[in-house]
This record gives C-alpha cells, sequence and structure tokens, in this order.
C-alpha cells in the first residue's frame, strides 16, 4: 500500500506531456543554454545579483511562511552579524540564511535523505525547535480564510510511515535523473510536489521543500536562481502557488491518482520568468550610460506594467534610492509614468 502513493509510481503521471508543457520546457533549455556567455565575462554585475537574490530568497521563503522581519534588521541577520535574537521570527529568519548558504556553498553533496534533514537542523538551529528530526506526529495541512476560519486542505502521510516515504522519494528522484527518462525539470516537479504531500516535519515544510527544490534546480544546469530569486517570485504570486499544489494534490494519496501538470506548469512558469527577469537585468546593467540613463532605460523598457522602487533597486544594481527618485520625478514631470499612493508604499506604471 505505502508505495502506491507518488507521482514516480504510475508512468502515467508523467507521460505523455502536454504541448503546452513541451514548448515551456524548450523555452527554459534555452534560456539556461545562454545563461552560461555572462559567468566570465560580467562578473562583478553577476555578483550584485547573486548578493541581491540571497537577500531576496531569504526574505521571500520566510515570509511565505508567516516568518516575517523587520526591513532594519534583514542586513543584520543576513551577515551573520546579530548577536541575539529579538523573537522567534528572527531566529528562524537566521535559520534559513545558514541553510541557503549551505547549499550555495561548492561542496553540498548530493540529494539524499541526509541533506533533507540537515536543511532542516540548520532551519532551526537558532531556536528551540525540534530541528534535524521528522515528525514524530501526525500533522494536518490546513487553510486559513482572512477571518481567522480553517480547512484541513489534506492531511499527509503518517508519521510512522515518514521515514519510508521520504527515503524512497529521494531514491526515485536520483534514479530517474540519473536515467534520463524523464526531463529534468518534470522530475524535479514531481518531487517538490511529493515531498509537500509527505510533509514530513513537524514545522518548516514548505521552506526545506523550497531549498532543495533550488538545490535540484541548480544541480541539473539551471542556475538561474543563483541571481534571480525564484523564491521572491513564488511570493509575487502566491495565490497560484497555493491554488497550483492544491489541484495537483488532489488525488495523491488515492493510488497516485493526481495530476502533476498544475503544479508543473506553474513551476515552469515561475522559472522561465526568472529567466526573463535576469535577461532583462543583464540587459540594464550593460547599457551603458549614467545611472541615470541605466534606470530611465530599464523603466521605459524592461519594467513590469506596476512596479515600485524596489523592483527598479533590484533590477539596476548598483544604484541609489535617491538617484531612482531623481529619474522617476523626472519622467513624472515628462508624462512618460504616473504614480499611485506615496512613500514606500507607492507603486507606477508607464502612462
Amino acid at each position: 500500500m505505502w508505495g502506491s502513493m507518488r507521482s514516480f509510481q504510475q508512468e502515467s503521471t508523467l507521460d505523455p506531456v502536454p504541448g503546452d508543457v513541451v514548448i515551456a520546457l524548450r523555452a527554459i533549455d534555452r534560456a539556461a543554454g545562454s545563461e552560461a556567455r555572462y559567468l566570465d565575462q560580467l562578473p562583478q554585475l553577476l555578483d550584485a545579483l547573486r548578493d541581491q537574490a540571497r537577500v531576496e530568497s531569504i526574505t521571500a521563503s520566510s515570509a511565505i511562511e508567516g516568518v516575517t522581519v523587520e526591513d532594519y534588521r534583514v542586513p543584520t541577520l543576513v551577515s551573520g552579524a546579530a548577536r541575539r535574537f529579538r523573537n522567534r521570527r528572527e531566529a528562524e529568519f537566521a535559520g534559513y540564511t545558514a541553510a541557503l548558504d549551505y547549499l550555495n556553498q561548492e561542496n553540498a553533496g548530493q540529494l539524499s535523505v541526509g541533506l533533507l534533514l540537515h536543511l532542516h537542523r540548520q532551519l532551526f538551529s537558532f531556536t528551540e525547535g525540534r530541528g534535524g528530526h521528522l515528525k514524530s506526529d501526525d500533522n494536518l495541512v490546513v487553510d486559513r480564510d482572512p477571518d481567522g476560519n480553517r480547512a484541513v486542505r489534506f492531511t499527509p502521510v503518517r508519521a510512522e510511515e515518514t521515514p519510508f516515504f521520504v527515503s524512497e522519494l529521494v531514491e526515485r528522484t536520483t534514479s530517474a535523473l540519473r536515467m534520463g527518462s524523464h526531463h529534468p525539470l518534470l522530475v524535479i516537479a514531481a518531487f517538490s510536489l511529493d515531498l509537500s504531500c509527505i510533509h514530513p516535519f513537524g514545522d518548516g515544510n514548505g521552506r526545506v521543500t523550497r531549498l532543495a527544490t533550488g538545490f535540484l534546480l541548480q544541480s541539473c544546469g539551471y542556475g538561474v536562481g543563483r541571481y534571480i530569486s525564484l523564491e521572491q517570485l513564488i511570493f509575487e504570486s502566491k495565490d497560484g502557488y497555493y491554488d497550483a499544489l492544491a489541484a495537483s494534490t488532489t488525488g495523491w494519496f488515492d493510488d497516485g491518482a493526481h495530476d502533476l501538470w498544475p503544479w508543473a506548469r506553474y513551476m515552469l512558469d515561475r522559472l522561465g520568468n526568472a529567466y526573463d527577469r535576469f535577461a532583462a537585468r543583464i540587459a540594464a546593467g550593460t547599457s551603458g550610460g549614467t545611472k541615470q540613463d541605466r534606470i530611465r532605460d530599464f523603466v521605459l523598457l524592461h519594467a513590469p506594467p506596476e512596479f515600485t522602487i524596489a523592483d527598479i533597486r533590484r533590477s539596476v544594481p548598483g544604484v541609489s534610492d535617491n538617484t531612482i527618485r531623481i529619474v522617476l520625478a523626472e519622467l513624472k514631470k515628462d508624462s512618460r509614468i504616473e504614480s499611485s499612493g506615496t512613500g514606500r508604499g507607492a507603486t507606477w506604471h508607464r502612462a
């Protein structure tokens, strides 16, 4: 019975691949192939993007789970300079930093049960939580509406079955990637969905899953997450994230009679969007001219329909907020852009 509940068990789960998914895979593979040419040509720009993506990943992945800290504390926490934490949220924020930095080192190893346990241990290394252990009690995945009402989304694998499920998932994933019978991105999508359904930890499941998914993407040659935060892209589309998970988990416990494609489409969309942003930021960073010219080019040519000062700061590394405001004021005066709101909450769009 235990061996029937996963995306790798039935061939029909991963094959045939829908036509729109095939198109998305081809586009991502083309984008990934062009990534390598920048590595030796633009080291300073890539270093700036890497530093920015690291902070965004820590902040966004934590925020998805409701773990938020005050903005002025972020630099101290991500630098490791914090001597004391003001609350549990700060301790978990620092723990995510430690886990992500472990994966970003050159020899993080290969996917294994031990790696998943180590990431969980790092995540709770500054708290009194039981980090580095699989759940000892059964758990539920619940949704909360704005009024605080709870609804059970699904009941994960029982605690007594969890060691078997996690071990087999790791074995099936590594075997599928090694054999190459399916596109690696589909294997990674199946892995992340299955790990979410198993829900192997008492707390921190979403964060560990996102960390492990990013690790597998980089291991398979899709390294854009080092420069564009995939976690930030997920945070910007949280409703789609939860909707896709809900659509693909339905039926997962009924002999694997579930539909992987809603979740796979969401993951591929985020990855494709990351490569688009990477290309736009490379273009903005290499457009020449002054810093004001680079900001102006980004706003008029590359910015999303609605953007903030933070979006510009992320997309045009090395410019100050004051310089950004000067350019925005000039463009607004020329009726090229319009604003909504004031202060830090202000948004902008092209007129």
